[in-house]
C-alpha cells in the first residue's frame, strides 16, 4: 500500500476476539503493506485480515474498534496512535477510490437514459414510418397519391396534355410497363427530372421530354425511377414527411391532412432522385428490351460512372424502337398545347 510508505512496518499492542460470545485476547498487531497480522504473545498467528477490507465499527472513539470486513465475526481493539493511523489512512484511500456510489449511479443511469432517448430519436421514427406504411391499403395509397398530384399541380402546373403527345406519351408507357400499374404524367415547370408517387404514378419534368433526340434518353429516366419505386416504397417518405403526430392519425383514421401532403408535395419537387445501382439498372432495361446506353450517356456525359450499362446495352438499330419518329415528335410537343 503507498499509503503506508511513511510508516514502514508498525506493530502494536491490541485486544482482539474471535468471535462475539469469546474472551478477548491480549495480542500483537503487525500492520504490513496488504495485511494486517495478529499474533498471541508468543509469535503464533492467530488471524491476518487484508487491509482494504477492515472496517471500523466505531468511528470517533477511542479505542479503535475494527473488524476484518462486514458481517465477521472477528474483532480487534486498537489504542496505538500510529497503528490506528495507518488503518485510518488505507481506509481513507479506499473511500476517496471508490468515490460515491450514489453519485456514480446516478451518472450511470442518465449516460443510460441518455442513450435510450439517443436510439430512440434515430432508430423510431423511421421505424414508425416503415410500420405505418406497411398498414396502408392499396386503395388508401391510390387515394393519397391522387391528392399528392393535386397538391404538386399547384407548384408545377396541370400536368402536359396535348392530344397527340398524350396519345405517344400512352404508347411509351404501354412499351415500357405492358403489365400495367404505372402512370406516366409530364409536367410543364419546377420538377427538373423524375419522381414517383404512392398509387404507381411517375411524373417527369418537361426538360426530359423536349430536349433529348430520341425517346430512349426518357424511358431510361421513367425506367430508373420505377427502380426507385420498387426499392423504397413511397408511402415511407409521405409519411416520414408528415411527422409525428399525423402518422398517428394516418394509423387511427386512415387520413392525413392536406397540410402534410402539401408539405411532402412541395419536398419531392424541390429534391434530387436517389442513385440507383448500376446492377439493377442493368437488369431492368435488359427486361424490359431497352437500350440503356442513350441514358447512360445523358446522366453522365463521360460514361465513367455508367459504364456497365453501356456495356451491357445492345446497338439500338439492333431492338424494336421505343417510338416512331411522328410518335416522338408528337411526345415532344405534349406541353405545346
Amino acid at each position: 500500500m503507498t499509503v503506508l510508505a511513511k510508516y514502514q512496518r508498525l506493530e502494536a499492542e491490541g485486544l482482539w476476539r474471535p468471535d462475539p460470545e469469546a474472551q478477548r485476547r491480549d495480542v500483537i498487531v503487525s500492520v504490513g503493506d496488504a495485511t494486517l497480522t495478529i499474533a498471541a504473545p508468543s509469535g503464533t498467528a492467530l488471524s491476518h485480515w487484508s487491509l482494504p477490507a477492515i472496517t471500523r465499527l466505531n468511528p470517533g472513539q477511542r479505542p479503535a474498534l475494527y473488524a476484518p470486513g462486514e458481517d465477521v465475526p472477528e474483532s480487534l481493539e486498537l489504542a496505538d496512535d500510529d497503528v490506528v493511523a495507518a488503518i485510518e489512512a488505507v481506509l481513507k484511500s479506499i473511500r476517496r477510490g471508490t468515490g460515491h456510489p450514489g453519485r456514480l449511479r446516478a451518472l450511470t443511469l442518465l449516460s443510460l437514459a441518455a442513450v435510450i432517448i439517443a436510439a430512440a430519436i434515430i432508430w423510431f421514427p423511421p421505424a414508425l414510418a416503415r410500420y405505418t406504411a406497411s398498414l396502408v391499403p392499396e386503395s388508401a395509397r391510390a387515394e393519397i397519391g391522387q391528392r399528392l398530384r393535386t397538391e404538386i399541380r399547384r407548384v408545377t402546373g396541370e400536368p402536359c396534355a396535348e392530344p397527340d403527345g398524350l396519345r405517344a406519351l400512352q404508347k411509351l408507357r404501354a412499351r415500357l410497363f405492358p403489365e400495367g400499374g404505372v402512370t406516366v404524367d409530364v409536367l410543364p415547370s419546377a420538377l427538373a427530372e423524375t419522381v414517383h408517387l404512392p398509387g404507381g404514378a411517375i411524373l417527369v419534368g418537361r426538360s426530359l421530354v423536349e430536349f433529348p433526340e430520341t425517346p430512349d434518353v426518357l424511358a431510361g429516366y421513367i425506367l430508373a425511377e420505377d427502380v426507385r419505386r420498387r426499392n423504397h416504397d413511397p408511402m415511407v417518405r409521405v409519411v416520414a414527411d408528415a411527422g409525428f403526430l399525423a402518422d398517428i392519425r394516418l394509423l387511427t383514421t386512415g387520413d392525413l391532412s392536406d397540410d402534410a401532403l402539401r408539405r411532402h408535395a412541395e419536398s419531392i419537387v424541390a429534391s434530387q432522385p436517389a442513385k440507383v445501382p448500376q446492377s439493377q439498372l442493368v437488369q431492368t432495361f435488359a427486361t424490359r428490351g431497352v437500350s440503356g446506353s442513350a441514358y447512360a450517356y445523358a446522366v453522365d456525359i463521360s460514361g465513367e460512372s455508367t459504364k456497365p450499362l453501356i456495356d451491357a446495352s445492345p446497338d439500338p438499330a439492333s431492338i424494336e424502337p421505343l417510338l416512331t419518329d411522328g410518335d416522338w415528335i408528337a411526345l415532344q410537343g405534349i406541353c405545346e398545347g
